[in-house]
This record gives structure tokens, C-alpha cells and sequence, in this order.
């Protein structure tokens, strides 16, 4: 049986690729070259020449036939520019989650199917289980828990998981490793791509600054209480949690507690005004949330999911009601609910707040 895994030059998917050729299947690597202007040897990227220099190594070693697709043009519409005109709106996103699902699990799968390829792998740490009472296919989160990567994964519906495979979910990431140096891989010993891909050493701000400049225009700084405190250099600039870097002076630590696009303000206050009790969110992957739900909700991909109640106020959105207030809700990230290992959808993060204000009309019909 064919299978196509999708390699990125690093020992996570380079395993993958060695634990299918083992368990029997007839595996074709694919490398994906989507931003190779930005990326520079040396940086803990994914999508440098020397990552796919090292894929190619890897599927030499494993005797595998691997090929190189450019999906640049689709990486700079569905990922890079969507990630700068979301921080211009006052959010903060998260262009993994975009390349999983556009890239990844969408056009690399119709190269994978046009291959004769049954099934789509990546080493991604998540599993694809079977729900016999639902009659479907659903995502869990992988047995290590600091390298658990459901996450990112979350906009994966049914079809899609029926035709991938995470060959990694049982494993840890000292596992994996030990079985790259068994296999004598050359990657074994490869540190981890961190940053994200596209973005140089300078960091997203220089980034949206040479691209964009004309979209930077400053604005005020207000406190809680409408009072003008300084000047920012463009909302984008900035994300909600932020202290570093506000110009504002005060006898006791600012944090960025909201990002008013329309007005091109940033508000600041204490530390404690960061604690919010529920969440706005929308799209996403809500098929399976049609009556209220307690969930535990992960707010972030480092957070640690919070128990909640999430109820849908429609097809497409969601209020999510935390046990406790948590930090630093940022639209723009997704909230992903889970039930112990088993993921149960996700939605984007629109705002923050009570939930009265949140369920204004105004509010969430806008």
C-alpha cells in the first residue's frame, strides 16, 4: 500500500518515514519548498534549502523515491500575507495551524492522491483514532505530552484524518531520536525547527516592517480609563500580554490588555486586568459542538487546557466560560477543546471579556 509522508528535512518526519517503510508500506517522500528567499542556513527553519538538502539525504538512506513540490505562490496567499493583515487587525496568528490545513492536508494531499497514495503521514505527535460510536475517525493528542501537537491540527475534519497517518503518536521524542541514530540517519542529531519559517533573524516586527510599511501608523496609548498615556508605532506591532517595548512610563508594570483596530489604540493596564472569565470564537472546527459542553480549552499551544463550558450561540460561533479567569486571551489564537486526550473541535478567538458584555448582540452578530 502507497503512502506519501511529507518530509522536512528534521528527525520527526524523517522517522515517520523509516517506521511505514518497516510496517510494510511502499513510501514516497515529499518535501515542500514554500519560502526559501527568507530562510537563511543555519536557522532552526523548515523550509530552508538545507532542509530539503536533508530529506532528500534521508529518503536516499531509506532507499525512497522523494521529490521537492514549489507551493510558494500558495504558501504566500494562504499563509504569509493572511498572517500580516491578521496582526494589522489587532490579532495575533498562527500561520502553523494555516500551512497545516492549506498546505499540508489539502494541496500536498492532491499531489499525494495524483502519486496513487492511499494515505497522507507526517510527524506530527497526535493520533488518528477510530470512534466506533460515532462511526468516524477522531484526533487525540500523542502520547508525549511536551511534543503533543493536536494543537495545530485541530481544523482537520473527518474526511481528512480517514486518509492520514501520525506514525509518531505512540512515541516520545527521545524514542524517535534513538531510532535515527539505530538507522544511522543523518539527521539524527538535528536540533529543532522553532521559529516560525518565514520570518527572519530580525523577528515578525522587522518583518512587517519592510513589507508592509505603509500599514504602520501610529496611534495613542490610552490606560483604563480613556487617559492618554504615550504613542505606539502601529498596533501591529504589538500583542495583547505584551510589557516590553510600550515607550510607556508608570509606577508599576503595563501590559497590553486590548488592541482596538478601528481606533488604532492600544489599551494598557495592570497585570491582573489581563484575567478574563470567557472568550468569543468563531470558525474553525465546530461541527460536533451543538449543546453546551464542558471541555478543558486550550488558549494557546504552550497553555494548559482550563476547565470550561462552551456553549454554541450559532452554526459558526462560540462562548467559551472558563472554571477561572486566564490570561492574556488573544484573538487571533485558537481556543481548542479537548475531553482527557480526545479533541473535540476548535474555533478562532475573537475577543475577551464577561460574559455579559460578550453576548451583547452588537458583539457577536458584527
Amino acid at each position: 500500500m502507497r503512502v506519501v509522508t511529507a518530509m522536512s528535512g528534521g528527525v520527526d518526519s524523517s522517522v515517520a518515514a523509516a517506521l511505514l517503510q518497516w510496517q510494510g508500506f511502499e513510501v514516497i517522500g515529499l518535501s515542500m519548498q514554500i519560502w526559501a528567499d527568507y530562510c537563511s542556513p543555519g536557522r532552526r527553519s523548515c523550509c530552508s534549502p538545507a532542509h530539503l538538502d536533508d530529506a532528500r539525504a534521508v529518503a536516499e538512506r531509506l532507499g525512497i523515491p522523494h521529490y521537492v513540490i514549489n507551493f510558494q505562490e500558495a504558501f504566500e496567499h494562504s499563509v504569509v500575507e493572511p498572517f500580516c493583515q491578521a496582526y494589522f487587525a489587532g490579532r495575533t496568528p498562527n500561520p502553523c495551524i494555516a500551512c497545516n490545513h492549506e498546505l499540508k492536508f489539502r494541496l500536498l494531499w492532491e499531489r499525494a492522491r495524483a502519486l496513487g497514495a492511499r494515505y497522507l503521514a507526517t510527524g506530527h505527535y497526535a493520533r488518528v483514532a477510530f470512534d466506533r460510536r460515532q462511526g468516524g475517525f477522531r484526533l487525540q493528542r500523542g502520547a508525549d505530552p511536551e511534543k503533543d501537537q493536536s494543537y495545530f491540527l485541530f481544523t482537520m475534519d473527518r474526511e481528512m484524518l480517514a486518509r492520514t497517518i501520525f506514525p509518531l503518536w505512540e512515541y516520545r521524542k527521545a524514542q524517535v531520536r534513538e531510532i535515527a541514530r539505530s538507522l544511522e540517519l543523518p539527521v539524527a542529531e538535528k536540533s529543532e525547527s522553532q521559529e516560525i519559517c518565514f520570518i527572519p533573524a530580525g523577528g515578525y516586527r522587522e518583518f512587517l516592517r519592510k513589507r508592509h510599511p505603509q500599514q504602520l501608523q501610529r496611534g495613542d496609548i490610552l490606560d483604563q480609563e480613556g487617559k492618554k498615556l504615550g504613542e505606539h508605532e502601529g498596533i501591529a506591532l504589538y500583542t495583547i500580554g505584551q510589557r516590553r517595548g510600550l515607550g510607556v512610563y508608570a509606577s508599576h508594570p503595563l501590559y497590553v490588555t486590548a488592541i482596538d483596530a478601528r481606533r488604532n489604540v492600544l489599551v494598557v493596564g495592570e497585570e491582573a486586568q489581563l484575567y478574563q472569565p470567557c472568550l468569543l470564537a468563531a470558525g474553525g472546527n465546530l461541527e460536533d459542538i451543538k449543546a453546551p459542553l464542558r471541555v478543558q480549552a486550550q488558549i494557546r499551544y504552550r497553555h494548559r487546557a482550563a476547565e470550561a463550558v462552551v456553549y454554541p450561540l450559532d452554526a459558526e460561533r462560540v462562548l467559551v466560560e472558563f472554571a477561572e479567569p486566564q490570561r492574556a486571551i488573544t484573538p487571533g489564537q485558537a481556543v481548542v477543546f479537548y475531553r482527557g486526550d480526545r479533541l473535540l473541535g476548535g474555533a478562532w478567538i475573537e475577543r475577551a471579556g464577561d460574559r455579559k458584555t460578550l453576548l451583547c448582540e452588537k458583539n457577536w452578530k458584527n
